[in-house]
């Protein structure tokens, strides 16, 4: 029931639209009303005799009949076309309003998430919704209305028969909730391994080189057919639940009609109801039941509709442990001051990954983490834009607490250059001017060549409309770093994050990039990640980080007299 207010709510936006279908919906159910009991009074006319006036009376009713069917095409398009209209509006509103969601909720919710379910979750859970609303609400109105309107019709025409007519109800109503409690969770199952699906499908795509490489395509083959056939056999359970319930409640319908015939001829013959009333009975009987028979419908579709709809309000209802407090205030004439206060953080297994890490840096400066791999360098710079949020200590922005202001704003004054660089299926421009829509394309070209990349995209096919392909495919690992770094300089933020900017590139394109990381230098605070010393040995700082801790700090020179870790991972490098 919680969920079905929520969603609700959800569609309350349109509301005309659904006011109009459902108007349409109650028009038509009034002329299906209708339409019997005016082929009731023509049987009644023609049972008692024709005549010249009667012949006026049927040709009158008969118009009225057609009037009443030209109306139910009229209201039959309105209540379905604009019940789907506001159904897959909703749809398209709710698929922007999850991807919006998953892009505002924080890292650590992604640890344990696969790619392909939060899509399933977007594109096809987010569908089942249409199926609730342009189908299942209309026809639960259409049907109830058509269910009380009949019952009263027929208790008018005879009490008697109407009464025994309702007899399979409470039967056919006992099934209906055990079906709905066997046949869920068999839909969610169905669903759940749809997601896990797509995840299998998702992930061997990306990995399609890999599995070539090493010949693996029987065995991925062999995991998406077992993962697709699992989704078979979840879907199948959930059909033999329906499979079963439905020939119930037809027969249970049926058995209606065998009370009503018979009770309806004794009656006859009792001379306590007229033909024209049996006719009139019969005519609405299959009225009666119609909405009793397609119970068994609308509960399969109401329990997949709900097991999507659970699945997708289980999103919208995490809340982001990253978000801008009640005081927020933007972060403004950034100089680029950055300071670790006592920082320590774990991820959620609580297992310690920095343990009390302070250190401060003034504007202009290069700051280097140095160290063995795992040991919570990459972490350090990811808290520092608020990926992450420190279990103890503070870290600071030309004195501001970065929890203080806002995330907007704090990113916005920070360029990260990742390790395992992410290029979008574009062109190069395209990807370069990403951290600046509005960059000129002069610009842009600028920072290409500060970044060491305009001659090679100048040697390109269509420069820089080349297009660079999904993740960026058709460009070597160091020409998506150099076009990665392009975007961090073009953006011309204070603060630049380099994390290994320089691990896939040979020697003398690390040469360049260190040249034009030498440019930034003074200009930019630069906080860099970097295994190979040669790239740092120039920082203002040196922080050398070991087990989550700062062991060592200095600058090169200053480390290299210490002869500590430093020292010791210097002299391993060269070896």
């Amino acid at each position: 029931m919680k969920t079905l207010l929520k969603l609700t709510k959800e569609a309350a936006r349109y509301k005309g639209l659904y006011v109009i279908a459902i108007l349409s919906t109650f028009s038509l159910t009034v002329i299906n009303l209708t339409a019997p009991k005016v082929l009731s009074s023509m049987t009644g006319i023609v049972e008692e005799g024709v005549n010249e006036i009667t012949l006026t009376t049927i040709k009158k009713l008969a118009l009225a009949l057609l009037l009443l069917y030209l109306l139910r095409v009229l209201f039959r398009f309105l209540s379905n076309y604009l019940a789907h209209r506001a159904a897959w509006y909703l749809v398209g509103d709710l698929r922007s309003r999850l991807y919006n969601k998953l892009q505002s909720l924080d890292l650590s919710f992604f640890h344990d998430k696969q790619t392909g379910d939060l899509m399933s979750r977007v594109v096809n859970d987010t569908r089942d919704f249409e199926l609730l609303y342009a189908h299942m609400i209309p026809d639960i109105i259409t049907n109830f209305v058509t269910f009380i309107g009949v019952l009263v019709i027929l208790l008018t025409i005879n009490w008697k028969l109407a009464l025994i007519t309702c007899c399979p109800i409470p039967l056919i109503l006992v099934s209906g909730v055990i079906f709905s409690k066997v046949v869920r969770p068999y839909f969610k199952a169905s669903q759940k391994v749809m997601g896990e699906l797509n995840a299998q499908l998702q992930d061997s795509l990306s990995g399609l080189h890999e599995i070539q490489a090493f010949g693996q395509e029987e065995y991925e083959g062999e995991r998406v057919r077992i993962k697709s056939f699992d989704q078979v056999v979840a879907m199948l359970r959930a059909l033999r639940a329906s499979a079963i319930f439905h020939p119930c409640v037809e027969l249970l319908s049926s058995l209606g009609t065998v009370l009503v015939v018979f009770f309806g001829g004794v009656l006859a013959y009792k001379s306590q109801i007229s033909v024209s009333d049996i006719v009139a009975f019969v005519l609405y009987l299959s009225l009666f039941y119609a909405p009793v028979s397609g119970l068994a419908n609308l509960l399969e579709n109401l329990q997949q509709s709900l097991a999507g709809a659970e699945r997708v309000t289980l999103i919208l209802d995490t809340p982001s442990k990253i978000q801008d407090a009640p005081d927020a205030k933007p972060l403004e004439d950034v100089k680029g001051a950055v300071a670790f206060e006592d920082v320590s953080f774990y991820y959620e297994n609580e297992i310690p990954v920095l343990k009390h890490i302070s250190f401060s840096c003034e504007p202009g400066m290069m700051v280097a983490l140095v160290g063995p791999t795992g040991v919570g360098k990459t972490t350090a710079t990811q808290l520092i834009s608020r990926f992450y949020d420190p279990i103890e200590g503070r870290i600071l922005i030309d004195g501001h607490d970065i929890k203080g202001v806002t995330l907007d704003s704090l990113r916005h004054n920070i360029s990260p250059v990742l390790q395992d660089t992410f290029l979008f299926n574009g062109s190069i421009a395209e990807n370069i001017g990403y951290a600046r829509p509005d960059a000129t394309e002069e610009e842009i070209k600028n920072a290409a060549m500060a970044a060491n990349i305009h001659e090679d995209i100048m040697h390109m096919p269509d420069g820089y409309d080349t297009q660079v392909g999904e993740r960026g495919l058709r460009l070597s690992g160091g020409q998506k770093q150099r076009v990665a770094i392009a975007r961090a300089i073009l953006r011309n933020s204070p603060i630049i994050i380099l994390d290994e900017a320089t691990a896939s590139v040979d020697v003398q394109t690390e040469r360049q990039i260190q040249a034009a990381i030498a440019e930034l230098t003074g200009k930019r605070t630069i906080i860099a990640i970097a295994h190979r010393l040669s790239t740092i040995m120039n920082a203002d700082l040196i922080l050398v980080i070991h087990e989550g801790s700062i062991v060592e700090q200095g600058t090169h020179m200053e480390l290299m007299e210490k002869k500590g870790y430093y020292y010791n991972m210097q002299k391993a490098a060269e070896e």
